[in-house]
């Protein structure tokens, strides 16, 4: 029987930041080393040789919840070839996604805030989504009576606070509704 190669200590780090954000989501900081060696498949222990204490760990998986990547490839997934509309539907979903799973971790958590980060990777981060969300958008720029960049700031904020259960009063727009208002207004067509 071959073993696996051990762990580098960072290695070992990241699987359990990995194994142990789902079970935030589920029991926020009161989530157990017992709960967490479980779903890693390790003793106890072995979060301690990884991590100086189950804090430690837990703000290193919040901090993972918090860093952008997986957006930015899903956001990468957007078909350019689909009509301006489903593209827009699709970029607010995945950002309505993002915020949902974040805001519900932030109040699981009993978190009012984000964590701290570092300014400078989360600045080129920004600029990475901001770009590839006027990217998709881009090709239709013509048809906008304002710039793509304007187009999606509204988009955002609209989605951050049609996301967010205590701003929105419990009422959750879906991305087409975002979509549709920001695109086409309230009045209806035959209002002058």
């Amino acid at each position: 029987m071959v073993r696996a190669a051990p762990m580098t200590l960072e290695e070992r780090r990241a699987a359990l930041v990995d194994a142990t954000l789902p079970l935030l989501y589920q029991h926020g900081r009161g989530v157990t080393t017992r709960l967490i060696a479980e779903a890693a498949g390790v003793a106890e222990g072995t979060i301690f040789r990884a991590f100086g204490s189950k804090d430690e760990l837990v703000d290193a998986a919040i901090a993972k919840a918090f860093e952008p990547g997986q957006l930015v490839t899903r956001l990468d997934d957007i078909d350019m070839s689909w009509p301006l509309e489903q593209r827009l539907v699709t970029l607010v979903s995945i950002l309505q996604q993002r915020l949902l799973a974040v805001f519900g971790l932030m109040r699981t958590c009993g978190m009012v805030a984000p964590p701290a980060v570092d300014e400078a990777a989360h600045e080129q981060w920004r600029r990475r989504v901001v770009a590839r969300l006027i990217e998709v958008v881009g090709p239709d720029e013509a048809r906008l009576s304002v710039s793509p960049g304007r187009l999606l700031h509204l988009l955002r904020l609209l989605t951050f606070s049609a996301s967010h259960r205590e701003i929105a009063e419990d009422q959750l727009l879906t991305p087409e509704e975002i979509v549709d208002v920001v695109l086409h207004g309230v009045l209806k067509k035959d209002c002058p």
